[in-house]
């Protein structure tokens, strides 16, 4: 019986080992190929690879984007852009004087208060007088009739036009955008707005422009329905600056951050607390960790034979 069974099992690996052995067989092929054929296959391989990737970089390099129709702005080294640097305030009253002067001709901020300036780049008592300068449609009264007002610090700035069909017929069709988000809501934040105020230029051979129309390379498409707004002394500074076309430009680009990003000095000072609060449970906690594994760590494990 012992003997038959041997028998039995002996033919069931036989079996099995007829059924693996194929399948070693053709997994071992390549290994069983001579030195020259594997380099063979092999620089057929990288050579196959190698043309593939270089076609495709070729044909991505001739292929004309429409992004790259635009001459894209070079990075500024604006002072707030450091992880510990804060807005200029002057600069910010400068920048919201040459809005103020200039751009609110044009374009609202229809999301900016008064009140959001004091203790910005304003006093309570200049921003109540910045205010006043306004008359703000209110009421009804007790008569029913609405009433012209002085503009008080709840109010928001005032806008140019009264709806967006009136911009777009004072402006050739071209609606001007709200400025209130603008650093925020264009790629490349206040080096494009930057970049867009000082970059008229006129226009080069066979690029022709419509009427009302201006060459700007920053602006896609180049041709911008906007006229160039900013001049060397076209205002005159309360603090005395130069009223230069770039440091106009870069005053009312920092006011724009500002406007985009109230919290952004309150974002950076928080975030500085919260680092000097890691750092120091950082270190409470690594002594909280020795101070409870020193017990286990400091340890010997002896092995006493029984006697």
């Amino acid at each position: 019986m012992a003997a038959n069974l041997c028998r039995v099992s002996g033919r069931s690996l036989l079996k099995v080992q007829n059924v693996v052995t194929p399948a070693k067989a053709n997994m071992s092929a390549f290994a069983k190929m001579s030195t020259g054929k594997k380099v063979l296959i092999g620089t057929l391989g990288a050579v196959t690879a190698g043309g593939a990737g270089l076609l495709g970089a070729l044909h991505y390099s001739t292929t004309v984007h429409a992004g790259e129709l635009e001459l894209h702005p070079p990075k500024f080294p604006w002072s707030h852009n450091g992880m510990f640097n804060a807005l200029d305030h002057a600069s910010v009253r400068r920048g919201y004087q040459v809005y103020k002067e200039v751009c609110a001709a044009c374009h609202s901020m229809q999301y900016l208060a008064f009140r959001n300036l004091v203790g910005v780049s304003h006093t309570e008592e200049e921003a109540k007088a910045l205010a006043e300068e306004i008359e703000v449609l209110d009421g009804p009264d007790e008569e029913g009739e609405m009433f012209m007002r002085p503009g008080k610090l709840s109010d928001y700035f005032p806008r140019p036009y009264a709806n967006e069909e009136a911009a777009r017929a004072a402006n050739n069709g071209a609606y001007p955008p709200d400025l209130s988000y603008i650093v925020l809501a264009r790629h490349g934040g206040e080096d494009y707005v930057f970049s867009l105020l000082t970059g008229y230029c006129d226009a080069p051979a066979g690029k022709e422009l419509r009427e009302g129309q201006y060459y700007n390379p920053y602006f896609p498409g180049q041709a911008i329905s906007m006229a160039q707004a900013l001049y060397n002394e076209i205002i005159e500074y309360e603090d005395g600056t130069p009223a230069t076309q770039s440091q106009l430009a870069k005053d009312v680009c920092t006011f724009l951050r500002w406007a985009a990003e109230p919290e952004h000095d309150q974002r950076k000072r928080m975030g500085l607390k919260a680092l000097m609060i890691a750092s120091m449970l950082i270190a409470f906690f690594y002594y909280l960790k020795r101070h409870k594994w020193t017990v286990l760590k400091s340890r010997k494990i002896a092995y006493r034979p029984p006697q």
